[in-house]
C-alpha cells in the first residue's frame, strides 16, 4: 500500500502560479511513475501530468507549456509548477502513484485525497 498527501493548493488569480507537492509513504519501493490527475466541476478526472523513474514526462495538451511536473525519488515526493493558470484550471487535484507504460502511458495506482485549485478570474 501507499499513501499520498497533497499540499499546496489554493485561490489564485488568473494568470498566477502555485506549486503542489505530493508525499508518497508506505511501500514506496513499489512506485514506478507518479502522475497528476484533476477533475472540474461537472468533468471527468482527467490525466495532467506523469513522470517515469527515470524521468521521462508526458503532460495533457490543455497544460503543456505551463505546467512542469518533476520527482525527487529520495524524498518520495512529486511537484507539479503550475503557471499561467486560468479559471479553466480549477479543479481538485490528485496525486497519484502508478506504472509508466513506454513511451508514455502512465496508469495510477493508489491516488491522495486531492486538493483544491481555484482560478478566478
Amino acid at each position: 500500500q501507499v499513501q499520498l498527501v497533497e499540499s499546496g493548493g489554493g485561490l489564485v488569480q488568473a494568470g498566477g502560479s502555485l506549486r503542489l507537492s505530493c508525499a508518497a509513504s508506505g511501500s514506496t519501493f513499489d512506485i514506478n511513475a507518479m502522475g497528476w490527475y484533476r477533475q472540474g466541476p461537472g468533468k471527468q478526472r482527467e490525466l495532467v501530468a506523469a513522470i517515469s523513474s527515470v524521468g521521462s514526462a508526458n503532460y495533457a495538451d490543455s497544460v503543456k507549456g505551463r505546467f512542469t511536473i518533476s520527482r525527487d525519488i529520495a524524498k518520495n515526493t512529486v511537484y507539479l509548477q503550475m503557471n499561467s493558470l486560468t479559471p479553466e484550471d480549477t479543479a481538485v487535484y490528485y496525486c497519484s502513484s502508478g506504472t509508466w507504460y513506454p513511451p508514455g502511458r502512465f496508469q495510477g495506482d493508489y491516488w491522495g485525497q486531492g486538493t483544491q485549485v481555484t482560478v478566478s478570474s
